[in-house]
């Protein structure tokens, strides 16, 4: 049963964006310092145009010299604050690559380590949205939104310190237009959260619904399910677009409010610095140069104020790729019944019961033992629980009662390095990585040399190799590699891993009949002495098996012999028998 994926808090998001700053402090220092540096250089350009204007007023016989020289002197501090803001924003930029990064790799650190048993029942859609689109969003805000906050933070800082400085009165009253914008954000923070969660998680269930839909696609077809997958898809999105129109109302709500409170410490200060000027309190200079600071103050907090709107998506984004942190490594232990460390590499299964939804049990009391170096078929008919048996032997699942220990030890208690040591799982589904045939193969053995990746593709009759053009060096991402070339490829994996015990769970599907012989009896030789242990869809590879195990309904219902269970004429017996009457080939089981 899929699990829902975490969510992180709002501390945990805060705490991780903390150590994100930290781990790269030397460029925030540098950012906040250069851009204080920047933001004292823009206040010298107003000041002095507010002297330009009282020198205007005051006359005097060089006033135009005077004048000439504070213009010039407005001039050059402009260039200066300019060139830092330019410094600045580039660090900012370089940081927040970096910073970008590290949150991918974190995020690619914490997926790749989650065990298989907890990462098969995590939803396929919900995860790729948080790898994909919310760190794509992280990283997007990361790379702008340090510098370009921390940019107009501080500006804004320094501009309303140097009106309340110039005269106070008129800086009490920009500091009190402002309240609509300390209004209009404290509105739409307290709303934000929830609706831009809600974008995410409607985002990522439409996402699932496409991915489940693309990879079901021929069992959809096949069973007729077009309309409830059509009508699951139009679900997903109606939802997704309420959610979106939610965010939408919220920033119609926020943008206009706050852009006309923007416009009132200007006018504010415009009508109080008059009446002072008309009563000879202040002089006019000041006022203008008052008017400008205020009208400059609306730059930095109009990018404030797109950034806090932008801030809430990527903030739970960000609280979205930070709960993979959540997901626990493991799952609770049931209680077992291990074997003795003497047991070798036997795997031994005791009364083990597995259920996907807690309620009903799709394997009831399976008891079963495999010796070392055995070949043991499994068959059944769809359903009887032959996949699901072969995940609890891989050690990607765990029993819910009873235990499945490889010498004595819980097949699932092993860390994945040393599992794939002992077992590995090849089902019909592979997967061919955009590089080289090589470097595909030497997954599986890092260390392996080109006279080993030979070997092991003949051991499983991949004669395609001789048809690339560059061999080994052929990059498969521009090659169509076939379903049959694939499953061939996983394969020469398992025959470079040289695992103890080997599981195959229709392996051999997408292969016609007489490769799918040719390369069981490949691997068969190349196997041998090594425990095998096939999920057999045709009845010839049960055949060649030293046992057969028969499931049905979820129970283990006939062990032995090909023909022990032939004699015995129950279920194996009547499927051999079926088979044999057929005239177009073995029956699917």
């Amino acid at each position: 049963m899929s699990r829902q994926l975490p969510i992180a808090g709002t501390p945990e998001v805060r705490a991780a964006a903390l150590r994100d700053l930290r781990a790269d402090r030397g460029a925030v220092v540098g950012i906040v310092c250069v851009n204080g540096l920047a933001a004292a250089a823009g206040l010298v350009g107003p000041w002095l145009l507010g002297r330009i204007i009282d020198t205007i007023q005051a006359g005097g016989g060089d006033v135009l010299s005077r004048v000439d020289r504070l213009a010039f002197g407005a001039l050059v501090f402009t260039i200066v604050q300019t060139t830092l803001t330019w410094w600045a924003l580039k660090i900012g930029y370089r940081f927040g690559e970096r910073t970008a990064a590290r949150v991918r790799e974190r995020f690619l650190k914490r997926t790749l380590a989650l065990p298989p048993r907890v990462a098969d029942h995590l939803p396929t859609g919900d995860l790729i949205a948080r790898g994909s689109t919310d760190a794509s969003v992280v990283a997007m805000t990361l790379r702008y939104a340090v510098p370009e906050v921390l940019v107009a933070l501080v500006h804004a800082l320094f501009l309303v310190v140097a009106v309340v400085v110039l005269d106070p009165w008129l800086g009490l009253c920009g500091l009190a237009c402002l309240i609509g914008v300390a209004g209009a954000v404290r509105w739409y923070l307290r709303r934000a959260r929830p609706v831009y969660l809600a974008v995410a998680a409607t985002g990522a269930e439409l996402a699932d619904v496409v991915a489940s839909t693309a990879k079901g696609a021929r069992t959809i077809e096949l069973l007729g399910l077009e309309q409830r997958r059509a009508e699951a898809a139009e679900s997903a999105v109606t939802q997704a677009r309420s959610a979106r129109l939610g965010a939408l109302w919220l920033r119609t709500v926020l943008f206009p409010w706050a852009d006309v409170s923007l416009a009132l410490p200007v006018v504010g200060v415009l009508l109080v610095g008059g009446v002072l000027e008309a009563n000879g309190l202040v002089s006019l200079g000041v006022v203008v140069t008052a008017t400008v600071y205020l009208r400059q103050l609306v730059g930095p907090l109009d990018t404030l104020m797109l950034w806090i709107e932008q801030l809430q998506g990527a903030g739970a984004s960000y609280a979205r790729v930070e709960g993979l942190a959540d997901i626990p490594d493991e799952e609770p232990k049931p209680t077992s019944h291990a074997g003795s460390a003497e047991d070798g590499d036997r795997i031994q299964v005791t009364n083990a019961h597995y259920s996907y939804t807690d309620d009903r049990d799709v394997l009831h009391g399976i008891d079963l033992s495999v010796q070392p170096g055995e070949r043991l078929a499994i068959v059944g008919t769809s359903g009887a629980g032959k996949s699901t048996l072969a995940r609890l032997l891989a050690g990607l699942d765990r029993p819910h009662t009873g235990s499945v220990t490889i010498g004595g030890t819980p097949v699932a208690d092993l860390p994945p390095d040393e599992l794939r040591e002992h077992v590995v799982l090849i089902t019909q589904d592979h997967h061919v990585f955009h590089d080289t045939v090589r470097d595909n193969l030497r997954i599986a053995r890092p260390e392996a040399t080109d006279e080993e990746l030979y070997a092991a593709l003949d051991a499983v009759g991949a004669a395609w190799l001789d048809d690339l053009p560059h061999g080994l060096d052929t990059d498969l991402g521009d090659t169509n590699l076939d379903g049959a070339g694939a499953q061939q490829l996983s394969l020469a994996r398992v025959v470079l891993a040289d695992p103890h015990t080997l599981i195959l769970d229709e392996a051999t599907a997408q292969l016609d009949p007489r490769t799918a012989r040719r390369t069981e009896q490949s691997l068969a030789a190349v196997l041998r002495g090594r425990t095998v242990i096939a999920i057999a869809h045709r009845l010839q590879t049960a055949h060649d098996a030293d046992r057969i195990a028969v499931m049905e309904a979820g129970e283990l219902v006939e062990l032995g012999t090909h023909n022990e269970l032939v004699s015995a004429g129950r279920v194996y017996g009547k499927l051999w028998k079926s088979w044999h009457a057929e005239s177009d080939g073995p029956p699917g089981l």
